[in-house]
């Protein structure tokens, strides 16, 4: 098949080009700019891949970049908690889903397969049933969160209206190699690998997924014959502490929290982070409205409905995962 990625330079299509290509597929990659040279270089090391710039906001570039595909994977979105980029962050997910889909049906795209995200479903209080695909999230205070619900939404409204042929994938946080810059996610754990935590970590998970699993989701997604959501996410959600026994289990010089932190602490959250930012240099991590989202409430979501319908199965173990994350991180720093 003619397969077009957009976002290919991100942490998820890069490692999706990579995979197309073993798979023999005809591979398409779109980024905001040819002008990047770094980004076309990273993705033309992937082997016989065709680069085209096709920014969001341009429906012409879209257009173009989707002549001849038959299937399409919209993986381009704004990930990012940063303060500031609020409007950025929503624009970015509305506009670039419209002119997207917009741009698949003047194509003629057969399949088109979303990108969207954990994110958009609630999360439950412990000890509640899971959340599954059918429901959605009503709390939208975070820009991040507000932008995938509400652009996943807009995405199955465009396709019911022009009778596209669509399915989302609907992954955790996503860890594991093949990442240029650090998203949110792997701000986190570079903030953990840092020390962040060293002092106390709070008793919460995270919806913690390998992008080698998120990967083989999409293109099961993309090469069976369904339709609907699919959450991709582990088995279990892993707690914070979990994830920082297994960094430490990894590498000995990663410290282990002094304590699990009480939960009337977890407002002061927010001054911890602001504390490490200045003291250790590390990345920042959370936001009032993030943490009014979480307070409370876990990461919990079936991935019945993937393993059934597509066979999928999470494949990276945590530990794997985060030992491949780590030497990613001290490979852009220069580390040895």
């Amino acid at each position: 098949m003619k397969v077009l990625v957009t976002g290919a330079n991100g942490h998820l299509g890069f490692n999706l080009v990579k995979e197309l290509l073993k798979s023999e597929h005809s591979v398409r990659a779109s980024i905001r700019s040819l002008e990047d040279t770094q980004n076309v270089e990273r993705l033309k090391s992937l082997g016989a891949v065709e680069v085209v710039e096709a920014n969001l906001d341009r429906q012409d570039q879209l257009t173009a970049a989707m002549e001849g595909i038959d299937l399409l994977f919209h993986v381009a979105a704004v990930y990012s908690y940063t303060a500031g980029k609020e409007q950025e962050i929503i624009d970015g997910s509305l506009k670039g889903i419209e002119n997207a889909f917009y741009a698949a049906h003047a194509a003629k795209v057969k399949k088109t397969v979303l990108t969207s995200s954990v994110v958009t479903l609630p999360l439950t209080e412990p000890g509640a049933p899971p959340s599954d695909e059918n429901d959605w999230t009503d709390d939208t205070r975070v820009p991040y969160l507000k932008a995938k619900t509400e652009g996943e939404k807009l995405a199955w409204h465009i396709a019911k209206d022009k009778k596209l042929e669509m399915v989302s994938v609907l992954p955790g946080a996503i860890g594991g190699p093949g990442f240029a810059k650090n998203t949110p996610t792997i701000d986190i754990l570079e903030a953990m690998m840092m020390g962040a935590m060293r002092f106390g970590v709070l008793d919460i998970d995270f919806a913690y997924i390998d992008v080698r699993d998120v990967v083989s989701a999409h293109i099961l997604a993309g090469e069976k014959d369904c339709e609907g959501r699919f959450i991709a996410c582990s088995n279990s959600s892993p707690t914070f502490r979990d994830i920082i026994e297994t960094m430490h289990r990894i590498d000995p010089k990663i410290p282990l929290p002094m304590m699990t932190m009480p939960n009337f602490m977890f407002g002061a959250m927010g001054f911890f982070d602001k504390f490490n930012q200045f003291v250790m240099g590390t990345p920042s991590i959370v936001n009032p409205e993030l943490l009014a989202t979480i307070k409370g409430k876990s990461w919990n979501f079936s991935n019945k409905r993937i393993k059934e319908t597509l066979g999928w199965q999470p494949q990276i173990s945590l530990e794997q995962s985060l030992r491949d994350t780590l030497e990613e991180i001290k490979n852009l720093k220069g580390q040895t």
